[in-house]
Order: C-alpha cells, then structure tokens, then sequence
C-alpha cells in the first residue's frame, strides 16, 4: 500500500504506474480515492472545529450555574447537545470514508522500481543470468513420478483416497532425501547470519491482509471455519507478521530470519503433465528467508537473498538461472521481483524454484511495522525469499542426478543428512 500523501501529490505518477502494469481497470481509483480524501479531509477539520466547541460550551456551564445563571446554562447544555450529537454523525462519516479510502488504497498497486522491465505477463519476463552447465543425458528421464515410484519413494493413490487430488505420500529414502534437503537448506542459511526460527502455521486476518493483496488472499489461502485464523501460504506471512505494530530500534536492524514450515494454497493451478505430481500441490514444506531493513539497504538484501538460492543449489550440482519479473508479472505489493529457476533435463527447459521479492514498506505500511532514529520514525522495508521447497525442487534434484540404471547420485553436501548415503537404488 502507497503512502496517500504520496499519492495525493503525485496522481500523475501512480497513474503511469498503473498503466505499466497493465491494470487499466484501477485507473479511475486514483480519482476516487483523492475525492474521498478530500472530502474525508474536510469531515475531519469540521469535527475538530466541532469538538473545540463542544469544549469551550461544556466548560461554560459550570460557569453559569455557579452564577446561579440557570436559564442560560440550561441552554448552554442544548448547544452542545446538539452539538455532540452533530459530531457523532461527522465522527461515523469519517470512519466510513476512512474506511472507503482505506479499501481503495489496498487495490492500488505499489510504486515498482525504476529497474522492472515492462511487460504484460510472465511470458515476457527477463532472463538475467545462467548458474552452471544445463546438460541433457544420451538416456531417457523419465517424469519425476516415475523416478520416484520406482525407488519405492512416492504413493499418491493412497493420498488421493486419504485427502483428494493435490497431495502425496513420500516414502523410504525419498522421504529422507526430502528433509534431508530442508535440513541442508536451514544449515546453510544458518551459516550466512540468519536467525532459524519456527513459527505459527496460522495466522489471523489482519495478518494475512497485511501482507498480500485481496486476489492473493483469494487464490491461495484455507480459512479456519468459525475461526479468525488462515492457514500459512508460505512462512513469510507470518514471520512479516511477527513484526505487526511494532517499533523497532534502528540500531537492530536488518532483522535476517530463516523459517521453516509446511505451507497450505488453495490453488492446484493449470492442468496438463507438469501439472501431476508433486510440482503444483495443496500442501508442501519450504524453507523461507525474510529481511527487515532500513529502507536505503533495501536493494542490497534483495541482491543477497536470491544469490542465497542460486548457491543453494549450485553447491547441489543443480543448474539455475534467474529471471527477472516484468511490471505485469509482479504482484500488486511488490516493488521488484527475481525467480529463480532450476534446469529439467527432462524437459530441456527451466522451471521455477523460488522466488525473491522487495515489497518496499508496502506490507511495513499495513502491519504498522515502525523504525525509530532518535525521535523520527518511519516504514520498515521487507524483503523475502525461498530458501528451497521441496518437493518441487526434488524434481529437479532427481532428473539432475539420475543415472541411467535408474540410481540417484546424492552431492556431497547433502550425504552427512542422509546416513552418508552417497546413492540411491530402485528395489529389485
């Protein structure tokens, strides 16, 4: 969410700022909002001039009785009657304004950064930079479900029955592979200066509102029922969260934290063969990173946290590439988004892996996240990225390091996670 200020004085630029995201459609709300503004700016000054009367008459009553003045205090106390009851018609005229005001300004999408390519969705978004040799085997790779039902690693006819289409059995050493990954991954960040933490797998409303957009919220979250409480997308909701109505010392910053949790999304998206499996699914685990900082440092943690993932999986011998966001591709918080996406010899492409994200002090805005130097205080920026989500990036991890008898080699970085293992053997 834009600071109004911001854009009562420059409705020219988030305009233009709308049109790069090709959300025509928001146009009109920066008129709307402004006139709300105003007339809830004016409400507002006649409710102070208001209350300052009601005041000054309340104190004159005691004035006038004490004079034994009766009559006229009398009607002193009808004046601010009727006084109080016309502040309690502008007082609720302002909470509905405010209200509307508020509404809008959480539609309209964040300043993005000089830096975005323009462009109206993720078909025209920007390779940046390729991370190791993309190779394709002289054998088959078969899909990463039969890799992993041949090792005895998956069941999802079982899941079906159990919890529907979206969910999965993992098993023996495949299983292990897994938290062998998330364990790596929580290791390594914990080796760069991050703070491990584990936090709530649901989080209330004002929280969730706090940190995406109404249309994320809609796609992706289960809520509770009977509850004020959601299940977590993704552990940066609530880690960002954590943070809600707080002032934070500048001295303490940045705050760099490294999150694990199981995430819950609504959404199973497109159908087709790379829709099976475990690459779109309803419930997963992720290691998350997130940052709160000053807002000049903001751009800098950016560049660290997805050169943290890109390294992650490097040091796994899987080939990466980043790819920029274009304006149409980032979501309405975010100021500047980067992907970060592993190799599949299967499919002589790259499929996504993470994402890293620089919201500016959108979400800070919204959760009231405060900074204080000395006696000025001002918006936090946040900053996330994925760390590794499995099972996803098993995908890429198994069509990586298969060998053509159907083994799967284990890099050395993750062989003290599992028992030492340095290969994994289809059942006879």
């Amino acid at each position: 969410m834009i600071d109004i200020k911001f854009l009562r004085e420059n409705p020219d630029k988030v305009k233009e700022n709308i049109k790069k995201k090709f959300q025509f459609d928001k146009l009109p709300l920066v008129d709307e909002v402004i006139e709300l503004d105003n007339q809830r700016r004016a409400n507002q000054a006649l409710a102070d001039n208001l209350r300052a009367e009601r005041n000054k008459y309340s104190k004159q009553i005691g004035a006038l009785f004490a004079q034994k003045k009766i009559e006229e205090a009398n009607e002193m106390k009808k004046l601010v009657t009727e006084k109080s009851e016309e502040l309690e018609r502008l007082e609720a005229l302002e909470t509905e304004l405010s209200e509307k005001v508020t509404k809008i300004m959480m539609t309209i999408p964040n300043i993005i950064d000089d830096s975005v390519p323009i462009g109206k969705d993720d078909s025209e978004n920007v390779e940046v930079q390729r991370y190791g040799e993309p190779v394709v085997p002289d054998f088959e790779i078969p899909y990463h479900t039969d890799i992993m039902e041949k090792l005895n690693g998956i069941d999802l006819d079982s899941a079906r029955r159990v919890a529907g289409n979206g969910f999965y059995y993992l098993m023996g050493d495949i299983a292990r592979l897994h938290s062998a990954v998330i364990s790596y991954a929580r290791d390594f960040m914990i080796d760069r200066g991050f703070t491990y933490c584990v936090p709530p797998f649901m989080i209330r409303s004002n929280v969730v509102t706090g940190v995406m957009s109404f249309a994320e919220m809609d796609a992706m979250m289960y809520k509770i029922e009977g509850e004020d409480l959601y299940l977590i997308g993704t552990s940066e909701h609530s880690m960002i969260g954590k943070f809600i109505d707080t002032v934070i010392k500048e001295e303490e910053l940045p705050k760099t934290l490294t999150s694990y949790s199981p995430c819950f999304r609504k959404e199973k998206g497109a159908h087709g063969i790379e829709e099976r499996g475990v690459y779109r699914i309803h419930q997963f685990e992720k290691q998350e990173m997130i940052v709160v900082c000053k807002p000049e440092d903001s751009m800098m943690w950016f560049d660290k946290l997805w050169q943290n993932t890109v390294d992650l999986f490097r040091s796994m011998d899987i080939p990466v590439r980043t790819l920029e966001c274009c304006s149409g591709d980032l979501a309405d918080l975010k100021v500047k988004s980067v992907d970060v996406e592993a190799w599949s010899p299967r499919q002589k492409k790259y499929f996504e892996v993470g994402s890293c994200s620089n919201l500016g002090d959108a979400q800070a805005r919204r959760l009231k996240i405060r900074v204080s130097a000395g006696k000025n205080k001002y918006f936090a920026h946040t900053l996330n990225n994925t760390v590794v989500a499995p099972p996803r990036m098993l995908i890429a991890f198994l069509e990586n390091n298969l060998n053509e008898d159907g083994s799967v080699r284990i890099p050395e970085v993750l062989r003290p996670y599992m028992g030492g293992k340095e290969v994994i053997t289809p059942s006879k």
